[in-house]
């Protein structure tokens, strides 16, 4: 087996057969992985939960809220293409920043400034201990590929693991009608 390369910027796309119910069909975007570990949100779990829903009364914007992992989903984290805007922020790859300052993107969103194709937010994040996610990846549960940053943003989350496929071409085009159950065919 192929050993696959995985690093901050790309995405992990799971194999239609993966069998762990936290990653059924996602997207990952991996936000750091290194020797102590992995780190990323899954981008195509919506809640039914807005923002508001799960900050206190200050804030009162309906941005969707997304589960981005098993690992702590008490906690709030968020991925943005405002730069300009939300200062802090940890470049994940270009034009797509991960955290800043928490307070000014909840300003922002409140007053509109920031649109929904621009931040993420989500409950929780994917986390991997040492080593954990290259052993994955040896099992081939994960395929791994990168695409820009507004392409993750557009696309309807409830077809990204679809579109991605698609995107890919070839192999990774005919594992994107795969389907969740194959005895109903």
């Amino acid at each position: 087996m192929e050993k696959q390369a995985v690093s901050r910027g790309d995405i992990l796309i799971s194999e239609p057969f993966l069998g762990d119910a936290n990653f059924e069909r996602s997207v990952v975007l991996m936000c750091e992985h290194n020797e102590s570990g992995s780190f990323g949100f899954v981008l195509n779990q919506k809640t039914e939960l807005n923002l508001k829903d799960v900050l206190d009364e200050s804030c009162f914007a309906e941005f969707p809220v997304y589960i981005g992992g098993p690992v702590e989903r008490d906690t709030l984290h968020f991925i943005h293409r405002r730069e300009d805007l939300i200062t802090g922020g940890i470049p994940i790859d270009e034009g797509l920043l991960w955290g800043g300052d928490y307070e000014e993107a909840i300003h922002l969103a409140n007053l509109g400034k920031i649109r929904e194709e621009e931040i993420r937010f989500f409950a929780g994040y994917s986390g991997w201990g040492s080593g954990q996610l290259d052993g994955e990846l040896q099992e081939e549960a994960w395929i791994v590929s990168r695409v820009q940053a507004e392409f993750l943003f557009v696309n309807d989350p409830e077809q990204l693991w679809r579109s991605v496929l698609k995107n890919m071409g070839g192999k990774h085009k005919a594992l994107s009608n795969y389907p969740i159950d194959p005895r109903l065919n």
